[in-house]
């Protein structure tokens, strides 16, 4: 396990400036992807295009303290969720990403600089538990654990992690340094879930997985397997939402549905779910899910949290 921040400082230096810079913009920096990185140049640009967000959502009101990059509202059954934006500053994906959209009607969104977006983790609670779903960037310029601290949440007092899928944005958070320098666990405590079939693409079939396998690892001990259709702790389903990877997961919580990285540009493909992003592994299956999920959300009147939704993460 020695060797995970060794393989860390291996992958692209591109994702390290998306992810940790606050001045580049779209222009000034290109959209790449390795094997299991999504990156995209984070900008100054105020958030547009995000309308129906939680500021107006009617799912519940807001009861968290207000801390910077963070929004909570509760669900149907009482329980909370909490958005946690996980980049620092504001972020935006360029038109470069979504190269299945044609120019005419990318540029009728009127979004020459590129699309508002994030990178962002949910934390629910519900029964008095803490379920966090997806860990974030972690080394890569993660602020899930500086935000935690804010709420005033202990990372040892989360019981629970749910992971969408296996791209380096949402499971680096899992591993921290410990007080001798050697990885550790982020999260002391809890039980990891992943989907089985994400599981064994990543461990068997998709190169340039090191980090991955190690990461899987790390957490041996307490890693649990689920199937598509399961009924998780508490009260939590797992869906198929594959295409962005084999194994891609949403999961819904009451009224709530957390989409994952169902949406890379909420803002064109909320209206045009056909349209992929160049990170989508199988993108007839990708778009397929978007679309079946996005009709899903309406038909049961669901609110979607989605970890690249533009701040603050959540819309109808």
């Amino acid at each position: 396990m020695n060797k995970f921040f060794a393989i860390l400082g291996t992958i692209s230096l591109s994702m390290l400036a998306a992810a940790c810079s606050d001045t580049k913009t779209a222009k000034e920096t290109a959209t790449t992807e390795t094997a299991g990185v999504e990156t995209a140049a984070p900008a100054n640009t105020a958030v547009a295009g995000s309308e129906k967000s939680a500021d107006n959502a009617s799912a519940g009101s807001a009861t968290a303290p207000q801390v910077e990059g963070t929004k909570t509202i509760t669900l149907s059954n009482g329980a909370s969720v909490t958005w946690i934006q996980d980049n620092a500053g504001n972020k935006l994906n360029p038109r470069s990403l979504f190269s299945d959209a044609s120019d005419s009607l990318y540029n009728s969104l009127n979004m020459p600089d590129g699309i508002p977006a994030s990178v962002s983790t949910f934390l629910v609670k519900v029964d008095g538990k803490y379920i966090l779903f997806d860990a974030g960037l972690g080394a890569f310029g993660g602020q899930l654990m500086s935000r935690l601290a804010a709420l005033g949440v202990n990372p040892d007092s989360i019981g629970l992690i749910y992971l969408t899928h296996f791209h380096v944005d949402h499971i680096s958070g899992l591993v921290v340094k410990n007080d001798a320098g050697n990885d550790a666990k982020a999260f002391k405590n809890a039980a990891v879930y992943a989907g089985k079939v994400e599981y064994d693409a990543w461990m068997n079939d998709i190169p340039k997985n090191d980090l991955q396998k190690n990461i899987m690892a790390l957490y041996k001990d307490s890693l649990h397997l689920f199937a598509f259709g399961d009924t998780l702790p508490h009260g939590v389903l797992a869906m198929d939402a594959v295409g962005h990877t084999p194994g891609h997961t949403a999961f819904q919580v009451a009224n709530l549905i957390i989409v994952g990285d169902l949406m890379h540009g909420y803002a064109l493909q909320k209206d045009h779910p056909e349209v992929n992003s160049n990170y989508d592994m199988d993108k007839p299956k990708s778009a397929e899910s978007r679309k079946r999920i996005l009709q899903y959300a309406r038909d049961n009147k669901l609110l979607m949290a989605g970890m690249h939704l533009p701040p603050p993460g959540f819309a109808e």
